[in-house]
């Protein structure tokens, strides 16, 4: 495969404990959404009709599937009552990252 240019940068950003912090931490928003619109496909939904279940609009449904908004709790279970589902919780042990290389900037 070509090393192409976003390749090449996505690499040089990773190197950078900041970078990654900020990426892990929309993590669990993308975790999320990627969920909701797994509820939904699985339910053979559309957003609208989705919505029309939920009474709430589209809008709102697009929002929260494309990480823009954080549903409420409640939310979600109005979410898992209108796609025929089960809300699940759980806790789980973060994963381990590498441990942060020390600056090497001089004095």
């Amino acid at each position: 495969m070509k090393d192409r240019t976003v390749d090449r940068l996505t690499e040089t950003w990773r190197q950078d404990p900041e970078y990654v912090a900020a990426y892990d931490a929309l993590d669990h928003e993308f975790a999320l959404a990627k969920e909701m619109i797994l509820a939904r496909t699985r339910a053979r939904l559309s957003q609208t009709q989705l919505a029309e279940k939920m009474g709430t609009d589209q809008a709102r449904i697009s929002r929260w599937e494309s990480g823009a908004a954080s549903p409420t709790v409640e939310t979600l279970r109005r979410m898992a009552d209108a796609t025929g589902m089960e809300l699940v919780v759980r806790f789980k042990r973060p994963r381990r990252s590498k441990p942060a290389q020390p600056n090497r900037a001089t004095v």
